[in-house]
């Protein structure tokens, strides 16, 4: 993923290693390019620019009175030409299938592949279930945090949600790397508030490397 240089990787195993400096947390980040191919939203463009061009000609035949040809083609090829384009637009430009596709379903998806992650990771294979998973979509534009049962117990999971939604700022404003090492070093502190603190013979669990997918 060409987001990521191997400098920007390198800043994020740097900022992963100040914030296990002052707590127990085992900081997991993972970046994903988009969790579902969203259909649902092509076909939602296809819909909408099929009746936007049936409308079209509908404007046209009432403008210019302009009707020859059988009325099956003036109805059927606007409305197929209108469909074939919504999809193409909603294939090769990601924002607008981002768009047509409803919140819902962007959060659901976004939801089911950080749980995902979370297994396939093993973010739960620390000592004392210390793992935290920072999860990010960047298609989606969205950010989740979720924290194995030793984090959840002393920090609530709402307490993420400025966190995230900071992060999530930083991708859409297209600063993704100084907005993910700014949320890693923040969840070092917060984790280092809730004192969730380090252990005398505390040993670096899981590696403090940026995890991504192309799926």
């Amino acid at each position: 993923m060409k987001v990521f240089s191997q400098e920007d990787r390198a800043a994020i195993r740097e900022a992963i290693a100040r914030a296990e400096g002052v707590t127990a947390g085992e900081v997991v980040p993972y970046v994903v390019r988009r969790c579902d191919d969203y259909a649902v939203g092509r076909w939602t463009l296809a819909t909408f620019c099929a009746v936007l061009a049936v409308v079209g000609a509908s404007v046209v035949h009432a403008a210019s009175d302009l009707w020859g040809g059988p009325l099956w083609l003036w109805g059927g090829a606007p409305a197929l030409a209108g469909a074939v384009a919504g999809w193409a637009l909603g294939r090769w430009v990601s924002a607008l299938t981002r768009l047509a596709t409803p919140p819902g379903i962007l959060e659901d998806r976004v939801a089911a592949r950080a749980a995902s992650a979370f297994l396939e990771e093993e973010v739960f294979a620390t000592r004392e279930r210390t793992g935290i998973l920072i999860f990010l979509a960047l298609f989606e534009r969205q950010v989740v945090i979720l924290g194995d049962a030793g984090i959840n117990s002393k920090v609530e999971p709402d307490e993420w949600g400025s966190i995230a939604d900071t992060l999530a700022g930083g991708i859409r404003q297209g600063r993704t790397v100084g907005a993910l090492v700014e949320s890693i070093e923040a969840c070092g502190r917060l984790l280092a508030e809730r004192k969730v603190e380090l252990r005398r013979d505390d040993a670096n669990e899981l590696p403090d490397e940026l995890r991504i997918s192309d799926r």
